[in-house]
């Protein structure tokens, strides 16, 4: 995909928590529990802590790419009470603790597409500070408001429907 002129990108880290599952399914249970925007020079699912029964991950980072043309979708982000991102951990069988870090978005629309899949893992966060001042801002200088134009459809011709041959019928017949 080639980036638009006026996108901007912003690397964001994952911090992930794994907890010990309380069900006979699940051994342990993954849950993204903080981005950073200062990202660590770290490896991928560097362990950060261990408790025991908790530990915490560095997941790696993932780009938040805006586009003037998603500016809609950010102003309804905005609107949330916090405002919110969304992370999204797919399990992935080489990766070292069997979850890959997928995407972090600001687009609801695209984390409601996350969300469409049976295996994905998709976790909201609060929207840090800063990343607000920086979505306020894209917005004010890219958004335009699109107007809605509702298509009519053509209408049917009810004696066209009366004109048409049978199947397998000839021409003359």
């Amino acid at each position: 995909m080639t980036a638009h002129p006026d996108s901007v990108t912003v690397p964001i880290g994952v911090v992930v928590e794994r907890r010990r599952g309380v069900t006979p399914w699940a051994e342990w249970v993954w849950r993204p529990v903080a981005v950073l925007l200062d990202l660590p020079d770290a490896a991928p699912w560097t362990l950060l802590r261990d408790e025991g029964e908790a530990a915490l991950f560095y997941a790696g980072s993932a780009d938040i790419t805006l586009f003037p043309t998603d500016t809609d979708n950010y102003r309804h982000t905005l609107q949330q009470e916090p405002p919110l991102l969304w992370v999204v951990l797919r399990p992935d069988p080489s990766a070292p603790v069997g979850w890959k870090l997928q995407a972090v978005t600001v687009d609801a629309g695209e984390a409601e597409i996350y969300g469409d899949s049976p295996t994905d893992l998709l976790e909201p966060l609060p929207l840090p500070a800063p990343l607000v001042g920086l979505l306020e801002d894209y917005v004010a200088r890219h958004h335009k408001e699109r107007i809605f134009h509702k298509r009519k459809r053509d209408r049917a011709d009810p004696e066209a429907l009366a004109q048409r041959r049978p199947a397998g019928a000839e021409e003359g017949e």
